[in-house]
């Protein structure tokens, strides 16, 4: 057979071939479902938090927001007991400073880990993944509370950001990232033009890796955001942060839904702010990451 009556004879079957890579109707409603499940107890808590506490409880539930947003939220950020409006400024100060430490200390060694030759390195390495595999949160609480105790940091921000200021996780995924998206070569290259090490990190290793550290960055900072435990512990309740504000909303004798539901929806607002910001890179990030892998 003739390789032109073999393209003939081909030809049908090709065009009757079903792509892999295009979606089937059933592929695109357990997409729809999914991003409606999802977006689903966002719009509820909008809902209630723009409701009164009788349209919480009704049967069938209110869909449609109502109008006692401005109310609710001025209500929220005049509870005393709960100090709403310091709480949001402290975790702000908190988590963006535990961030910005976390991401640049990550960085920095990741390019150490994936990049530089130094002795002990894959000891040092390991050490970091144990590290991983234990809750030294709760494990250490007690020892670490004595510690801040010791210091005179009791009540005081620095309790809350200098336990997290490196973390394990953020080390290994920037050594990981770092090792795929920098060529070896190029870093080599480098030192033969005279770079130094610091000029390495910052011409070379910085902009090949900052679709990782937008990623790191808003997992961090969404962790960070949503602590609570040791936040509770080591903090005075005239200087909490949002979380301990929010469980405060709910100490009277009985639970003010509405309150609660507009006290989460503001703590939610600056999740939402970091992640539009970042989006593109976030999402880059992820992606590049999957094609490398």
């Amino acid at each position: 057979m003739s390789a032109a009556t073999y393209a003939q004879h081909r030809a049908p079957a090709r065009k009757g071939r079903r792509d892999p890579f295009r979606a089937t109707p059933l592929t695109k409603a357990a997409l729809i479902i999914t991003v409606i499940a999802s977006i689903f107890p966002l719009y509820w808590m909008i809902i209630i938090a723009s409701r009164t506490n009788t349209d919480a409880v009704e049967v069938p539930p209110p869909l449609l927001p109502g109008g006692n947003l401005g109310e609710n939220v001025q209500r929220v950020l005049n509870t005393e007991d709960a100090h709403f409006l310091a709480g949001l400024v402290n975790s702000l100060i908190v988590t963006s400073t535990v961030t910005l430490s976390v991401v640049i200390i990550s960085t920095f060694a990741g390019f150490a880990f994936a990049r530089l030759r130094f002795r002990g390195r894959n000891l040092l390495l390991g050490s970091i993944l144990i590290t991983m595999m234990v809750p030294l949160q709760q494990m250490g609480i007690v020892p670490l509370y004595q510690l801040m105790v010791s210091l005179g940091w009791v009540g005081t921000l620095k309790a809350v950001i200098l336990p997290y200021l490196l973390n394990g996780f953020g080390v290994f995924m920037m050594t990981q990232y770092t090792d795929q998206a920098v060529p070896e070569e190029l870093v080599e290259a480098a030192r033969v033009d005279g770079a130094s090490t610091l000029r390495i990190w910052w011409n070379v290793i910085l902009p090949a890796v900052r679709p990782g550290m937008a990623v790191l960055a808003l997992q961090t900072f969404m962790l960070n955001w949503n602590e609570f435990m040791w936040p509770l512990i080591v903090l005075t309740p005239e200087n909490p942060t949002v979380q301990v504000s929010i469980s405060f909303l709910t100490a009277a004798h009985t639970t003010d839904y509405v309150l609660i539901f507009t006290g989460t929806a503001l703590s939610v607002l600056p999740l939402i702010v970091v992640f539009v910001a970042f989006g593109r890179q976030i999402v880059g990030g992820l992606m590049e990451g999957a094609v490398k892998a």
